[in-house]
């Protein structure tokens, strides 16, 4: 059963000394057997941050009864917190030694990558190969579960293990395509036709929430019409530098503006949150929703018309990567435990739980998925993976940058600022936060 972490709890985590232990009490990484073999009496503690009825929460549900059978004698505790709470705290939580003994976190040079430079990840590579996770992640997937001496993604150290994934897709209202003549576009200038065919009759097509990160997946998709894979890796992986006015950033921004001053996006929206843009989709209000694969779920759910997705039109290339990865804390006390716990979330059994729940599986096998529009949004994502097609996301490469794309958008929907102006106030952070990142 989850519990919330409550405020207390947190308050006292805290208020730990912000220093890192020397060395860990509990088992190294590597350490399976012994740890194994004298569970009894043990408990094993798992921090996350999926509802229960989400695919993620229903098949880490499957993952802990495998894993009490396997280990009768252990205890499981699960701890709920939001992401928000890990995101903000994990840095001063993981330096006590009240920590989990694994947890759900993000991936990303700023995140992942930032806690395991700072000696708070126990690495995992020994592990990986030992068990063939590194097998079973490849390609793109596996670029989020490595990071370098300077918290680099890409290389180096395994910190982190994935075993579903994500990607950004085209939601679209087919009844309101139907009802207004609009077909589905497989071109960009088709896709900016159906835009203007909706605003024509009244209808504003697209809500892409200004306050948090919808705003900025769609710019980075659009960059992405213009990129190919050595710009994608300059942009996050820093192999050369990125021209910040160059055509793809420079086209992505006066898309946005363009749109906006058309009425294909409300300037409102620069005042608006994801949830904001996802009801009024799941409400039939907008016809567009470009976003994540995490709404898929909810829009079984919720959605009372008949719904669809398609890639975005005009690119080989989708926001997306591997989910959130697993990590053990370098304080924590069952490692082997822990190990034996992400060696079972990627065993066939969790991974089709996954797939069938529309949890896009990493190692999953889509032919045991039976609902056809869920089969088709695995089978997709599947692609991507196998196409090397998965960008990553806009706000990865540099810490903090998440809130500056956010800021720098608002400013384009309210007219505010001009395109060279936003793309000179986002190249002084990036490339600040690349000279901390790397030079330290």
């Amino acid at each position: 059963m989850k519990r919330k972490i409550t405020a207390g709890a947190m308050v006292a985590a805290l208020a730990l000394p912000l220093t890192l232990a020397a060395c860990s009490g509990g088992d190294s990484g590597g350490g399976s057997d012994d740890a194994t073999a004298n569970a009894d009496g043990k408990t094993l503690t798992i921090w996350d941050y999926e509802s229960d009825d989400s695919a993620m929460g229903q098949a880490w549900a499957k993952a802990i009864e495998i894993f009490k059978q396997k280990h009768p004698g252990v205890t499981v505790k699960t701890e709920s917190q939001t992401f928000e709470q890990i995101q903000k705290n994990a840095k001063i939580i993981l330096t006590g030694d009240d920590v989990p003994d694994v947890m759900e976190y993000n991936k990303g040079n700023a995140t992942a990558g930032q806690l395991a430079s700072q000696g708070l990840l126990t690495p995992l590579t020994d592990v990986a190969k030992d068990r063939g996770w590194d097998k079973k992640v490849t390609g793109s997937i596996a670029t989020t579960a490595q990071y370098d001496e300077n918290g680099l993604m890409g290389s180096g150290d395994w910190y982190g293990i994935p075993n579903y994934g994500e990607y950004v897709t085209v939601y679209y209202n087919a009844a309101m395509f139907k009802k207004y003549g609009v077909a589905v576009p497989t071109t960009l200038d088709e896709f900016t036709a159906a835009l203007a065919k909706f605003k024509a009759a009244g209808v504003t097509p697209l809500n892409p929430a200004g306050a948090e990160y919808p705003l900025g997946q769609l710019w980075y998709q659009l960059a992405l019409t213009k990129a190919d894979r050595s710009w994608i890796d300059d942009y996050q992986l820093f192999k050369n530098d990125v021209d910040w006015h160059g055509e793809q950033l420079t086209s992505a921004t006066d898309t946005i503006s363009d749109w906006t001053k058309k009425g294909y996006i409300p300037k409102n929206s620069a005042g608006l949150t994801a949830e904001d843009m996802g009801t009024s989709f799941i409400s039939g209000k907008y016809p567009i929703m470009v976003s994540g694969s995490w709404w898929f779920g909810r829009l079984v759910n919720e959605a009372k018309f008949d719904w669809g997705q398609f890639q975005f039109p005009g690119s080989n290339f989708a926001l997306g990567s591997s989910g959130n990865l697993w990590v053990v804390p370098q304080n924590a006390k069952n490692k082997g435990l822990a190990e034996d716990f992400i060696d079972i979330t990627l065993s066939d059994e969790v991974q089709n739980i996954l797939g069938q729940k529309g949890g896009l599986p990493i190692a999953g096998d889509a032919s045991t998925i039976t609902d056809a529009k869920t089969k088709t949004f695995t089978e997709q994502f599947q692609k991507l993976v196998s196409d090397d097609s998965l960008a990553f996301y806009p706000d990865w490469p540099v810490a903090g940058f998440y809130d500056q794309i956010v800021s720098a958008l608002q400013s384009v929907v309210n007219g505010s600022k001009s395109t060279d102006d936003v793309l000179s106030q986002l190249q002084k952070q990036y490339e600040s936060g690349k000279d901390d990142l790397l030079n330290g």
